[in-house]
């Protein structure tokens, strides 16, 4: 099954939740209002809240609790609050994705570590909305879920990467694509903006083909944090290459302390993502 055919399969067994479709038809009409996005989120329990736990979590370190969904968009912005509500809806459609292929606990830790660097270095750089990139970042491997869903043999292969064979390498080998170039692919079938699925497509191409520091943001992070999750098959920086973080102007001290910083907040963060955490509250 070539790389087309996989995203169609996909959007057909993948199925954003209702509230968010319209969150986005709102988003995207000029005339709506804060009330109108605020009532198209009261109106689905579980996604108000997500949003609320979300606003009063690591994320954001807000100093007084936020306890309205009308106050946590005021807070978060519109953008933002769409951004974190496309997160949890993907999040929701792979709900049921089997687990005996490969660890989903590993997939949804690296997802959110990769999220909460992407997210921390946008901050350190002024990005406007660096939800975008947590967003991104948690969204950039759901390749693999689709690829374990519909062709479980071949996700189980593509789990024996190592120090001579990259998962990206090996992803390539095995399917002909990397998990990136399918969540991407996925992402834009689904209408979801651009400026979430670019920097996806763009993490596995070399550096000089990158340009923009979103994606370079992207690129870094999500070494540090495929190194970072996986301790067992990487010493510490095993994959970064210095032009990563130099294109940044980021000194290695700089990723000690982003790592240091998102590994307390993905203990608390994970929870609010990962669908089998979702039964604990």
């Amino acid at each position: 099954m070539n790389l087309d055919e996989l995203v169609s399969k996909a959007e057909d067994l993948f199925v954003l939740p209702d509230s968010v479709t319209r969150l986005k038809a709102c988003m995207d009409d000029e005339a709506s209002s804060i009330d109108d996005i605020g009532d198209i989120i009261a109106f689905d329990p579980s996604l108000a809240t997500q949003l609320l736990r979300v606003a009063n979590s690591a994320l954001y370190r807000f100093p007084n609790k936020i306890d309205t969904v009308t106050r946590a968009i005021q807070v978060v912005g519109t953008r933002s609050t769409y951004d974190l509500a496309l997160a949890y809806g993907v999040s929701q459609a792979f709900s049921d994705v089997d687990g005996q292929s490969i660890d989903l606990d590993k997939f949804w830790e690296q997802s959110v570590s990769c999220g909460l660097l992407a997210k921390y270095f946008a901050d350190m750089r002024n990005i406007r909305e660096p939800e975008r990139l947590f967003v991104s970042g948690l969204l950039h491997n759901i390749g693999e879920l689709v690829t374990v869903s519909v062709m479980p043999e071949s996700a189980t292969r593509c789990q024996a990467f190592n120090t001579r064979v990259s998962p990206a390498e090996l992803q390539f080998g095995v399917l002909g694509f990397t998990y990136t170039e399918l969540s991407a692919g996925l992402i834009e079938k689904w209408g979801i903006p651009s400026s979430i699925y670019s920097p996806i497509a763009s993490i596995h191409r070399g550096e000089d083909a990158v340009t923009g520091i979103e994606e370079k943001i992207l690129q870094l992070s999500y070494v540090l944090a495929l190194d970072n999750v996986n301790p067992e098959i990487y010493p510490s920086y095993h994959n970064l290459k210095p032009e990563l973080h130099e294109a940044l102007s980021l000194e290695r001290e700089d990723l000690e302390d982003a790592l240091d910083i998102t590994n307390l907040q993905c203990i608390s963060v994970i929870s609010l993502f990962n669908p089998n955490a979702f039964m604990l509250y």
